[in-house]
């Protein structure tokens, strides 16, 4: 009497990988370069900006944390003495961070917003919600910051849908 196998044989296993890595790897292989790179280049120029609204603040040069906001964002606190005051108490993170990991870039209700996850000075750990927008010259800007709390999951596994940005500032 035989026996039938309790697992598969490995021929049979390495003939479903190959299968599954074609039909995995033909669409990735296939895909327009030029998007890639599109959406590749976005995001550069969002982190960008990010990254030197960061190093701004760890200088602590205001006027060009400032100069890289929206023009609404700067209406709002009037001057970068204002701006530079506020993210120095309440964004510590921002203004301070220990470290700084660049997360997913992603749309919400038709705005670009990048999240950003951050260790704040004190150790703790907050996801930043960036929305940005484009000027008319082509350059991105900053529209406000939103600081959440990151929880125990991978940041970018976070269920949790991203707040409307027009409520951000």
């Amino acid at each position: 009497m035989t026996r039938e196998p309790l697992f598969f044989s490995s021929r049979w296993v390495l003939a479903k990988i190959r299968w599954l890595a074609l039909f995995v790897l033909l669409p990735v292989m296939t895909a327009g370069p030029a998007t890639a790179g599109a959406g590749r280049e976005l995001r550069n120029d969002v982190i960008g900006v990010i990254k030197n609204q960061i190093e701004a603040f760890q200088r602590d040069d205001g006027q060009q944390a400032f100069a890289l906001t929206s023009p609404d964002v700067q209406e709002q606190f009037g001057s970068s003495e204002a701006y530079l005051s506020k993210y120095s108490t309440s964004y510590k993170a921002v203004y301070r961070p220990r470290s700084v990991t660049f997360l997913n870039l992603a749309f919400s209700r038709g705005r670009l917003v990048q999240r950003v996850l951050l260790q704040g000075p004190d150790c703790g750990a907050v996801v930043a919600l960036f929305p940005m927008i484009r000027m008319d010259d082509g350059t991105w800007r900053i529209d406000g910051c939103v600081l959440v709390p990151a929880t125990g999951n991978r940041a970018e596994n976070d269920p949790k849908p991203v707040p409307d940005p027009e409520t951000m500032g």
